[in-house]
């Protein structure tokens, strides 16, 4: 079974495609919650990949290193931080511990490539990053909402979304 670090992926990835990776600066959990990780600096272990050369750092995973099986996509939003960070988990089919890359896009343009045209099952994670996040993903075939109705307005999974007095929950309705 394949087992490689992050500081093992971080160099492999430095040597193949040295304009990938960005050297993250660590983002502060703000405000801290009441359980979990207290007042401090998030600075995860994982490579950060440029959202423009995610699919090509994607590939070397899959194609140079093994990894063929994408596991999931995940979305943090860092409100404080102004950026939403995007986690692609990676597994290798003879088993093994997973790989993990990260990509680091701006709240205000969040635009990242599509995964979808190399790993069909991409589509239904990118899918959801869309509807509850409002992240496009460029070049994916059929880029529509998921869980939420055509015309649901806003993105329920950022932090900054409004929970009280929610029109579509029986709130006071606008206008």
């Amino acid at each position: 079974m394949p087992e490689m670090t992050p500081a093992e992926l971080r160099a492999r990835l430095a040597e193949a495609l040295p304009a990938a990776l960005v050297e993250a600066e660590p983002l502060a959990i703000t405000p801290p919650p009441a359980h979990g990780p207290q007042p401090g600096l998030f600075n995860p272990p994982d490579p950060v990949v440029r959202p423009d050369q995610l699919v090509a750092a994607a590939l070397f995973v899959r194609d140079t290193l093994g990894y063929a099986y994408l596991s999931d996509i995940a979305v943090v939003d860092y409100l404080h931080a102004g950026c939403f960070e995007l986690v692609y988990r990676f597994y290798h089919p003879s088993g093994g511990p997973s790989i993990v890359l990260r990509v680091r896009v701006p709240r205000d343009e969040p635009v990242v490539p599509s995964l979808t045209p190399h790993w069909p099952a991409a589509n239904f994670h990118e899918r959801e990053a869309f509807d509850l996040f409002g992240i496009e993903f460029t070049g994916h075939p059929f880029l529509r909402r998921i869980y939420m109705w055509d015309e649901f307005e806003g993105f329920p999974m950022r932090k900054d979304f409004p929970r009280q007095g929610d029109k579509y929950l029986g709130g006071e309705s606008e206008g």
